[in-house]
């Protein structure tokens, strides 16, 4: 089993989910809509000074579906390649 988690700008939202959602079988997950914080190149605060934010999505799922998940960020990461889209992947002990 793996634990998944995706962070990435409000923008690629809908990229993101469509896109897991369409090439991984059964994918389920959370969502925190509203994540604040700071990355290497910018802060993503939600203010008038730092508006952008980001989201976090949270999975759980086999561990052969690693390889389907790590594909689909790949692909959005060429296809937007400004949206600093990060991935984690915790594998079970």
């Amino acid at each position: 089993m793996i634990r998944i988690e995706i962070i990435a700008n409000q923008s690629v939202y809908s990229e993101v989910i469509t896109n897991l959602e369409n090439c991984v079988k059964d994918f389920m997950y959370s969502v925190i809509p509203l994540v604040h914080g700071r990355g290497t190149d910018s802060y993503k605060l939600g203010t008038t000074t730092w508006s952008e934010t980001n989201f976090m999505l949270i999975a759980y799922a086999e561990d052969s579906a690693e390889e389907n998940v790590r594909a689909v960020i790949e692909y959005i990461r060429k296809k937007i390649p400004t949206e600093g889209i990060k991935m984690f992947v915790l594998h079970e002990r």
